[in-house]
Formats: structure tokens, sequence, C-alpha cells
């Protein structure tokens, strides 16, 4: 009578996990999946370097992104952060720069006018006041409003604090004497990107290398 028992339990449990696995969510089956999907800390969004072929700085990208570059035989890690993931099949080690294996044309033109592109071209910080803020904490400003006029374009679109936003108003800045830019808003070009990298990389010395950093002047 026990054993009876003790096989209709297991009977059930089995049909339990086999429904179980059938509404389970679906096994990673690529290779390149069941290599790097796995792993979802937050040392994947690791920024990294990406060189042209002619070893040109032409991006960022995130490390979960530079992983599957270098693994699809695209580019080859240049230079490592010192991390391994650590897969089934093989140990992965986290790379800081990685090159194109092929040249890629990038054409010298400006990006495309967007909210993301003009905080990025004002590094975050507002125009006037000049404090670093988070992306949703910022707005953007029309030097000239377009209530008299102003247009949406690189020239006109700056990063702003709220404070500053509602300061300003729709006046033009000299009908504003304690408000001034901190600098003139240009166009968001390649050489502007150059800058970003330059900036951001200036924390990783695997980078010094590849960025075009200005001479230090002498001491």
């Amino acid at each position: 009578m026990q054993a009876s028992i003790s096989s209709k339990m297991r009977k059930q449990r089995a049909t339990a996990n086999r429904h179980a696995g059938h509404h389970s969510s679906p096994r990673l089956t690529t290779e390149l999946d069941v290599r790097i999907g796995v792993f979802r800390q937050p040392a994947m969004q690791t920024p990294v370097l990406v060189l042209n072929a002619s070893y040109e700085p032409i991006n960022i990208c995130g490390a979960r992104r530079a992983l599957v570059l270098v693994l699809k035989g695209v580019a080859r890690t240049e230079e490592e952060q010192g991390a391994v993931l650590h897969a089934a099949r093989m140990n992965v080690a986290m790379p800081s720069v990685i090159r194109l294996l092929e040249y890629r044309r990038i054409p010298h033109q400006t990006r495309a006018l967007s909210r993301k592109n003009i905080l990025l071209r004002d590094r975050n910080s507002c125009q006037y006041c000049g404090i670093v803020l988070t992306a949703g904490e910022l707005t953007l400003d029309h030097v000239i409003p377009r209530s008299r006029g102003g247009l949406s374009t690189w020239e006109n679109l700056v990063a702003c604090c709220h404070d500053c936003n509602r300061r300003k108003g729709n006046q033009l800045l000299h009908e504003l004497t304690e408000m001034k830019l901190q600098r003139e808003p240009r166009s968001f070009s390649l050489h502007t990107s150059r800058h970003i990298m330059r900036m951001i990389g200036s924390a990783d010395p695997s980078w010094r290398r590849y960025l075009y950093f200005e001479s230090e002047p002498a001491a």
C-alpha cells in the first residue's frame, strides 16, 4: 500500500514538473546566448571604447555589446578590464577596448538633432548656471524663445535646469543681465564625439593611447 502511494506521488510530481517546464520561459538556444546571455550583472554595462580597423576611436558601447562583436568575429579585444566571465564551455575576458576587423567608413557629419544628443553635447550640465544633473532633471531651452521666432536647431537649443528655465521664461539673454550662456551652442560633430570620449576615457588608463589627448603643459 505504501509503495503504491509513493509511486502515485512520484508520478504527480513528474507531471507537475512537465507542466511547469512547458510554461516556463524558453531556454537560450544559440551558442552565443549560452555564452553571455546569463550574465546580467552591472559589469555588462561597463563602457567599452570601440576603434575602427585603423585604430581610430569611433564609439563607446556597453560591455555586453562588445562581447557580442568579439564572439561573432566582427571585432577583437585590444585591451582587457581584468575581469573574466566564466561560462560552461569557456572563459571570456571582459574587454575595455575593442577594434573592428573591417574598416567602417564614418561620415563626418553632425548627429541627429535630439534631446539625448543635446544633453551629450552639453555634458548633462545647465548651460546657464553650470550645475550637472541627470537627464531626467534637465530640460531643453530655446536660447531665442519660440514665441519670439526661435527655431529648434543645434545653435538655439541648450540643456537647462528647471530653475534657470523658469527664470529665463520667454526673454532674450540681453534682457537678462544676470544670465548668460556658459559656451556657445554648436552642432554635435564627430570632433565633439571624440571630446566626449576623451572626457569619459580619462578615468580608464587603457584608453589613453587610443584617444586624442592634447599635450599637457610642461611643469
